[in-house]
């Protein structure tokens, strides 16, 4: 998810292992834990030249169970020799730190799992990207109660029962409602799989998941021989189905997808993606379909899109070098998501 939640999340974690033996600098420790993951944003720019390259290391090895177990050892010893000096000799032990570390990290891609992007959470072993699409990266129902919790927890003395009461609310109220976007995703799927059956689709395969900062609208889209069907559909809609239905075409012959960066370009979109050619010469515009429109009556608003280019014989992208999205497009995505 977002780094403010993963700071949170690791925040918490900390709170829980070393709490109450350092009080506020736990939060801190378990906040860098919980960011430690994302640094690969970072690091593959720095491995790789090629942007598609680049992109796909996210979310990769340091997103993955072997990386938590690693890396809580790796960083749980160096701030354990850092932090037990001085006075603080003896106030924490080794055990603590890594305890600390693991969860703080693990806890990131586990929750980065529940979101449409996917994580390579088996790593070096399997490159399969664990998607379970039932919260969107940034949702503010998940995040700003658990934030408050945190918040409050800073300003109680570190022995306080209250302390433990509020971290144990943040913890609690986070995860009823990821269990609320789980038993959501079930009753979406339904309704979408209804939707593209009545409406005669003979779909080989879907994929749905709810829009960006809520988890009341949701976009599917399907496939189908040549082309993709996306469609919406509000918890707050009357109808029991979702009657609107743009067709996209695949256009997946309109390049040799059988070069290595378009392969892995593929391969990050789960094949939920068309092409299509753009003014400049030698230019194309890759859309990532798992991803919903802005506007849901226009399939050019698309939020994942990248222009494709070969350059000394590479396909690279400039990414995210679309049109930017307008207030009416903003309040379209807001009718639709009032169900109307």
């Amino acid at each position: 998810m977002d780094s403010l939640t993963q700071i949170i999340l690791g925040a918490a974690c900390g709170e829980a292992v070393l709490g109450k033996k350092i009080g506020n600098k736990a939060l801190l420790f378990g906040a860098i834990g919980g960011t430690i993951p994302d640094l690969d944003v970072f690091i593959g720019r720095l491995l790789y030249h090629n942007e598609i390259q680049a992109m796909a290391f996210h979310r990769g090895f340091m997103h993955s169970i072997l990386f938590a177990v690693l890396g809580c050892f790796v960083f749980g010893w160096i701030t354990y020799k850092l932090y037990n000096t001085g006075k603080r000799q003896e106030t924490t032990t080794l055990q603590n730190w890594i305890l600390l570390f693991f969860w703080s990290i693990f806890t990131h891609p586990l929750l980065d799992c529940f979101t449409p992007y996917g994580t390579q959470l088996f790593e070096p072993f399997s490159n399969y990207r664990v998607a379970f699409n039932t919260i969107s990266v940034v949702d503010p129902l998940y995040t700003f109660p658990f934030l408050v919790c945190m918040i409050g927890l800073m300003f109680i003395n570190r022995k306080s029962k209250k302390r433990t009461f509020w971290l144990k609310t943040g913890i609690y109220f986070s995860s009823v409602y990821m269990i609320f976007t789980i038993i959501n995703k079930f009753y979406m799927d339904a309704v979408f799989k209804k939707s593209f059956e009545k409406a005669g689709i003979q779909f080989t395969r879907f994929s749905a998941q709810p829009t960006i900062l809520n988890n009341i609208l949701w976009y599917a889209v399907a496939e189908t021989k040549d082309n993709y069907h996306l469609t919406f559909y509000s918890l707050l809609d009357k109808k029991s189905i979702s009657e609107k239905i743009i067709t996209v075409k695949k256009n997946h012959t309109l390049l040799n997808m059988n070069d290595a960066n378009l392969q892995t370009l593929t391969w990050f979109s789960n094949n939920y993606y068309n092409i299509s050619k753009k003014e400049k010469n030698g230019t194309y515009k890759y859309v990532d379909l798992r991803y919903p429109l802005l506007n849901p009556d226009d399939e050019n608003t698309s939020i994942f899109n990248f222009t494709i280019y070969n350059k000394n014989n590479e396909w690279d992208i400039l990414p995210f070098n679309g049109t930017t999205p307008n207030k009416e497009d903003f309040a379209k995505f807001m009718k639709r998501l009032k169900g109307i």
